[in-house]
């Protein structure tokens, strides 16, 4: 289980997280969700020890994680912008990785999946976003860890690209493994989530199945369900 006890988290001024509590007790796929600024990206690095809360805790697997880092040997992490030196070809960036978590890897699947084969031996300053965003998914998934985060997974992907990622959401979900992803393609997300978090203004403001969310604001798409969070939030 992964839990997170009262965090709050200010940039200055800015109050990014207050008081969040979310408790993710089984496997699965979560999406957090929000707009821009709504304390996404903060709480997912916040598990992930980029970020230090100013206050509350972070469970996982009975232990707090704040201030320790071996735990994140265990989580897979694609962040919303990976930068990699654009003279490293694919399959030395692919190998580095491998060397660097020094766990058990396999990335064959992934290229295979994504038709990535071709663009192996290409530095990574030559391909597209796209293509790159493949590499940066086979990266994320090719190490078989139990938690894997993925923060806007779906970023430059073309539509049969996100069949595969799909595909292999549902795969790494039936291996018992609890993934965490953000995105604002909500049909995706609508598709694919167990469960769906919504924050606004660093706030949670709804926690539970995508049905639950839409018979609670009596609307038939999370698209619209989410826009009635906000309507009401600002009423």
């Amino acid at each position: 289980m992964i839990s997170f006890q009262n965090i709050s988290k200010s940039f200055g001024k800015l109050q990014v997280l207050q008081r969040v509590n979310l408790n993710i007790e089984t496997p699965g796929i979560y999406a957090i969700l929000g707009p821009n600024g709504s304390g996404k990206t903060t709480l997912i690095k916040s598990f992930m020890g980029m970020v230090h809360p100013d206050a509350g805790d972070i469970i996982w697997q009975g232990k707090s994680v704040l201030k320790h880092w071996q735990y994140r040997e265990n989580i897979s992490y694609l962040p919303q912008i990976a930068n990699f030196p654009k003279n490293v070809s694919v399959g030395e960036l692919i190998q580095f990785i491998k060397n660097l978590r020094q766990k058990p890897s396999d990335e064959t699947p992934f290229v295979s999946q994504f038709q990535l084969a071709p663009f192996l031996h290409k530095k990574l300053g030559n391909l597209s976003g796209g293509t790159k965003q493949k590499v940066n998914l086979l990266l994320a998934f090719m190490t078989d860890n139990p938690v894997v985060v993925l923060d806007e997974p779906t970023s430059g992907l073309d539509p049969a690209a996100m069949q595969v990622l799909k595909h292999i959401l549902k795969s790494e979900k039936e291996k018992g493994k609890t993934i965490l992803m953000t995105s604002h393609v909500m049909d995706f997300v609508e598709e694919i989530s167990d469960e769906v978090v919504y924050l606004l203004e660093g706030k949670i403001h709804f926690c539970g199945t995508v049905d639950a969310l839409k018979n609670q604001t009596q609307t038939q798409t999370i698209e619209m369900a989410i826009a009635q969070l906000i309507i009401k939030e600002h009423a």
